[in-house]
Parts: structure tokens; sequence; C-alpha cells
């Protein structure tokens, strides 16, 4: 048997984001149960005028190949996405973000694990160090909650939502 890889993936979304993320997490549980799922986290869009998003991030174990873990992300996406949602920037029915694979460091064919926007946004740290603070980062040797607790929190408005999942 093949030995299990811990796996985190940033969620979000801002068209119908309750009854999108709710249909996500159903999605990924029926393939990647147990999930541990961090708070949701309400911010302004980035990068264009839209509604708020909805970000949190679940971790979970899994077989499956990195290859096998992001064709099931980018499928279950497709499911929620009205047609032309494929470029980022624009509002999101559902966007699944592969941010770790154990501690995996790849960049191809369209996989990039860590995923750089790890240290880039709060909407996607504050979540994943909540879910694997003790976690350290692939490239860096720290850990998630370090990541965290030294972040500019000023650049971004996060706000915990209380969202039954």
């Amino acid at each position: 048997m093949k030995e299990k890889v811990w796996v985190c993936v940033g969620i979000g979304s801002n068209i119908e984001p309750e009854r999108h993320i709710r249909a996500g997490l159903a999605e990924l549980r029926r393939r990647f149960s147990p999930l541990t799922v961090s708070t949701v986290y309400a911010n302004p869009a980035i990068g264009f005028v839209g509604d708020d998003f909805l970000n949190l991030a679940v971790k979970f174990a899994t077989d499956w190949s990195v290859r096998a873990v992001a064709a099931a992300l980018r499928e279950i996406e497709t499911v929620h996405q009205p047609r032309g949602q494929g470029t980022k920037l624009l509002p999101r029915a559902l966007d699944l973000d592969l941010l770790l694979y154990g501690d995996l460091v790849l960049h191809e064919n369209g996989i990039r694990v860590p995923r750089e926007e790890i240290l880039r946004y709060a909407f996607v740290l504050r979540p994943l160090a909540e879910i694997a603070g003790n976690r350290r980062h692939p490239l860096l040797g720290v850990t998630f909650a370090e990541l965290w607790a030294h972040f500019d929190r000023s650049r971004e408005l996060l706000r915990p939502v209380d969202l039954k999942l």
C-alpha cells in the first residue's frame, strides 16, 4: 500500500459562495475524507472590482499522486464554473488551488507546489496556518504559523465568517 501524503487545498468563491463552497467541500469529502477545515474568511476581491470572496483551506491525507489530486480539483471546479471563468482576476464560482502536497516542490505541467500565493496573500496563508500551522514551508523551512505571525496584515482585510460547513 502506498504511503499517504498530507495535502492542503485553498478554496475560494465570490459567486453564490455559500452554495459553491458547500458543494465543493462535499465533493472533496467524497474523494478525500476526512478533511480538516479552516475557518471561512471574507475579503475584498483583489485585482478587479467585484463582490467579496469567501476563502478557506482544507487538509487531508491521500495516497493519490500529485497529478491525480490536481486533476480531481480541476474536475470539481469545472462543474461549478460558468463559461469564460478560466482566467484569474475574475469572479469565481469555485476556485480550488493545490497549495501543498506534503513537502514536494514541483513546478511543471501546470502544477506548482508549494503555491506561491501562500506567501503573498493573507486569504491563503491565514487559513493554511490555522490547519497546518506546525507544518514547514518546503522551501523556507519555516512553519506556516511563523509565516502568519510575521505577515503584513495591513494589506488585506480578512473577516471570519460563521458559515456552517
